[in-house]
């Protein structure tokens, strides 16, 4: 997957945004105010392709196990965020799509009530 395929599928998330809030270089896709994915341009532009998502604290700790691309993010809690590399190609891009499903979900999940109804209603 390169970085306008998964864009694309961030952008398609109703409430989606994406903004480069904290340097040039790091590319955040938010639903309202909430990141869920970060992807360091800097490291794309070297071929090595990662993006940060948010997991469920179980499910993070599962697919490290089960994926050696898939291991605790730098800058970000690691209980609940997970940093993918996408560049050694163990990942299939219907998979990663699946874990930027999960983390868009479980950062609306962690919404208030007002958010959710703000969200829903845009």
């Amino acid at each position: 997957m390169d970085i306008e395929q998964i864009r694309i599928h961030c952008l398609s998330k109703k409430g989606a945004s994406e903004s480069f809030p904290f340097d040039e270089s790091t590319l955040v896709f938010k639903v309202l105010t909430k990141m869920f994915l970060m992807a360091p341009l800097n490291l794309w532009d070297k071929g090595e392709n990662t993006i940060t998502l948010k997991c469920d604290p179980e499910y993070t700790e599962q697919l490290r196990v089960d994926y050696e691309s898939i291991y605790p993010g730098p800058y970000v809690s690691n209980k609940h965020w997970n940093t993918i590399d996408i560049y050694k190609g163990e990942l299939k891009p219907q998979f990663i799509k699946e874990l930027i499903d999960h983390s868009y979900e479980m950062v609306v999940k962690g919404m208030t009530k007002k958010m959710r109804e703000k969200l829903q209603n845009s």
